[in-house]
């Protein structure tokens, strides 16, 4: 694949990119293949970005079918009815994006991505899951690491006002542009289920309080068989009995946790679409980084709130794990 030349029609096409990030960047972007799996707001975002820039192929599993709170925070799905009857939300997805860039191959695969060998997620370079369970994270992101070549494994997640990006490269090698030198670097990251086992007391005293958060009601949503978002204000004194617990285990102070940020997190399970377009378009960006093993990608947590009006990259990595 490294070898391969970008034609002339993709040299024409991208003749912009090419010139911010340089023709070796876009053919391996051109040769790139990248699997997502859970067709949301914020994934749609992202989707659109990769495809503008120019990947090589984008495949979309997502078998639930369309309903209104599946279109309103998604825009690659038109709100007429006619067009999408009887058609999966990846289908819909999939129809929509062809339209963007017609050189990018979008395709759909159907069932069940933790159900899925090692030989399917081989055919990727790239892996996005989203509105999944903690297990399944764990499950596909450990599935990516036992191949033996190396596959960026992401997860995202938009509750309302607030959004998380994880990320694994596993071992990731990369140039960045230092004035006039272009630097070597390499970075090591932790699997999904290494980094959310590092206690909490072992984390920066000023570590984001969505990490807490999140994963209070990641926990919940486990312990109680609930799918992701599946929650309601009714569980607010469960969630806080369960937040109250997690924190006395770890040695954090409760109130680092505030009940007022899981209220809101609870009460707005729906994605809010001015969150959807930050967070996926910063995925986007940290995706074409990965793949151009150009520029310094995030390690290894992003959380975006709109009350804050800003982002915040977390290193959650294990001391341990990190010495080695």
């Amino acid at each position: 694949m490294d070898g391969e030349e970008l034609t002339e029609q993709e040299t024409a096409l991208y003749d912009r990119q090419i010139r911010v990030w340089g023709a070796d960047a876009q053919r391996r972007l051109s040769k790139s293949h990248i699997l997502v799996c859970g067709m949301k707001g914020t994934v749609a975002e992202f989707c659109k970005n990769i495809v503008l820039a120019g990947v090589g192929s984008l495949t979309l599993m997502d078998d639930r079918v369309v309903t209104e709170e599946a279109w309103s925070a998604n825009f690659l799905i038109p709100p007429d009815e006619n067009v999408y009857g009887g058609k999966t939300i990846a289908e819909v997805c999939c129809d929509s994006l062809k339209d963007f860039n017609p050189m990018v191959r979008v395709s759909v695969e159907k069932g069940d991505l933790s159900s899925l060998d090692g030989e399917f997620y081989d055919k990727f370079d790239v892996v996005v899951v989203s509105c999944c369970s903690v297990t399944t994270k764990k499950l596909i992101n450990e599935k990516c690491r036992k191949l033996s070549k190396r596959v960026a494994f992401y997860t995202v997640d938009c509750r309302d006002s607030c959004g998380e990006i994880f990320v694994d490269l596993q071992n990731h090698k990369y140039s960045k542009q230092k004035i006039e030198e272009t630097i070597e670097c390499q970075l090591r990251y932790p699997s999904f289920e290494e980094a959310i086992s590092v206690p909490w007391r072992a984390l920066p005293r000023k570590a984001s309080k969505l990490y807490f958060a999140l994963r209070v009601l990641e926990q919940f949503e486990e312990a109680e068989g609930r799918s992701p978002g599946e929650i309601s204000i009714a569980d607010l004194p469960a969630v806080l009995k369960l937040k109250k617990e997690l924190c006395e285990a770890n040695a954090l102070n409760a109130s680092h946790v505030t009940d007022s940020l899981l209220e809101r997190l609870i009460i707005g399970t729906r994605e809010f679409t001015p969150v959807c377009a930050v967070v996926g378009g910063i995925l986007g960006q940290e995706v074409i980084k990965a793949i151009s093993c150009k520029g310094e990608p995030l390690k290894n947590f992003f959380f975006f709130d709109i009350m804050d009006g800003k982002g915040v990259v977390e290193d959650v990595s294990s001391p341990k794990k990190e010495s080695k």
